[in-house]
């Protein structure tokens, strides 16, 4: 399995003169192509420990100048709320202090839904140079850091589900652009023009589509994308997510990632899959454990499986969270696993026989979008690997409907975000894995999001989010 750039691990110390040279010569011929392509702006973007996605801009002719220094952005981000409110924590939050951001050349694209503009994800750093430890995406480095020095290598892919639906105020409830049934061809055509559009869009950008198709709920759709390196598909689930927001303005439409748009109804997952690998080999498969898991993928998977109530802290971390993680919604309520068992959180899936060994992998059900990307890969990472250092088995198989079982048959995950956050705060599993500044802050953010929507009714809570996302 080829290993990308972007997988690397960062360097803890502050870069040499020669690695500043050499990010700014990169930068200087990447910009030149850039201006000639008609790029007047590049996108310097990171995801807060909120889920949302926050920018910096500059110029393409002052590329070279981010690539080598960087671009100020203050560590109080860290601490923001899904509001723009901001909280404190004990490592990190109040006015004082500033970092640097820097742009992952290997990940800057031109993108084909904003013309004129650039993107790539920064990394972010102390003004010294060192990384700076409450880094998203340098946790999820780490994370694949760790796993390659047992020789191990994962892919990933992050599902992306969207809601569709007219431009108009904040306030306003949504209006849809289709009326056609779930799954249906009529969606597909009322909005042809403005998908056929999203799919150009994405293979400009060098991104593998694999399906895009109508879903369940009221102009819903979903798109995903081929297999990569964790860090690598947390990358692209931003700009998947970036590319059809700027694409659905383009067609008079706005768009919605949140978990639930409308209480009551199926909301938007952020699924995470996941495959573990060594020596080229995919350890889902060939072994003589359940369904042809190999014993360390087994112990991987039950690793995962035994930490997901405090990884919901990471993969499903919005109070609006919990409106969709419901049972008998797919959205994976219960805390177990079973052959392509969509009502199980975690959900195996061997693929067709001879489809090769790409196809096996498994399945986290009860993420959604409000997640930051980096947290959740990295999260299931740590899990994983706990899971194999302590030769974890997976328990016996839920293979239907959990909710029809014997009360307490089947482990509830939890059903709210302070539910979570308490087993997050028991996790010694996160909070090594994360590092104390990073832990604090996550905690700190969805604590202060409870006392936020504290008292609010579901349809507050929707309201409130659905557009934040």
């Amino acid at each position: 399995m080829s290993t990308t750039v972007t997988e690397q691990q960062v360097p803890d110390r502050p870069p040499t003169a020669d690695a500043r040279a050499e990010r700014a010569a990169r930068a200087r011929v990447a910009a030149a192509r850039l201006s000639a392509e008609g790029v007047d702006g590049v996108v310097l973007g990171w995801v807060d420990n909120a889920g949302l996605s926050r920018v910096k801009t500059v110029p393409v002719r002052r590329l070279e100048q981010a690539a080598a220094w960087g671009v100020g952005a203050a560590p109080c981000f860290d601490v923001f709320l899904v509001d723009d409110s901001i909280t404190d924590s004990r490592w990190i939050g109040g006015p004082a202090g500033d970092l640097r951001l820097i742009p992952d050349l290997d990940r800057l694209v031109r993108l084909a839904g904003q013309p004129g503009w650039a993107w790539a994800p920064a990394d972010r750093f102390a003004q010294d140079g060192t990384p700076h430890p409450g880094c998203q995406r340098r946790f999820a480095r780490r994370m694949v850091a760790a796993a390659r020095q047992r020789g191990l290598e994962l892919k990933a892919g992050i599902e992306v589900e969207f809601v569709l639906a007219l431009a108009g105020p904040p306030a306003e409830p949504p209006a849809y652009p289709t009326s056609g049934p779930a799954y249906g061809m009529h969606r597909l055509t009322d909005l042809s023009d403005c998908l056929r559009e999203l799919l150009r869009a994405l293979d400009e950008q060098g991104l593998a589509v694999l399906q895009l198709h109508p879903e369940y709920a009221p102009g819903q759709f979903e798109v995903s994308v081929a297999a990569e390196g964790p860090v690598g598909a947390a990358d692209t689930t931003v700009l998947v997510r970036q590319t059809i927001r700027a694409v659905a303005a383009r067609n008079g439409l706005r768009v919605s990632f949140a978990p639930v748009v409308e209480p009551g109804g199926v909301g938007n997952g952020g699924h995470l899959h996941l495959s573990l690998w060594r020596d080229e080999q995919n350890l889902g498969q060939g072994g003589p454990g359940p369904y042809g898991l190999t014993a360390e993928g087994e112990s991987f998977l039950a690793g995962v499986l035994a930490e997901l109530p405090a990884l919901l802290a990471l993969g499903a971390p919005s109070v609006a969270s919990y409106l969709r993680l419901v049972p008998q919604r797919w959205a994976g309520a219960y805390q177990c696993w079973g052959l392509e068992n969509r009502e199980a959180a975690l959900r195996l899936i061997p693929g067709p026989p001879d489809e090769g060994p790409g196809a096996a992998n498994a399945e986290v059900k009860c993420f959604d979008a409000t997640a930051n990307p980096y947290l959740a890969v990295g999260g299931a990472i740590a899990a994983g690997l706990a899971g194999l250092d302590a030769r974890r088995a997976l328990p016996p198989e839920v293979p239907g409907e959990p909710s029809a079982l014997p009360e307490g048959a089947v482990p509830r995950l939890p059903a709210g975000l302070a539910e979570a956050l308490s087993a997050y705060e028991t996790s010694g599993v996160l909070r090594e894995a994360l590092g104390e500044p990073l832990y604090e802050a996550v905690r700190a953010v969805r604590q202060g999001e409870l006392t936020l929507f504290a008292d609010r009714s579901a349809q507050e809570i929707a309201e409130a989010t659905r557009w934040r996302y």
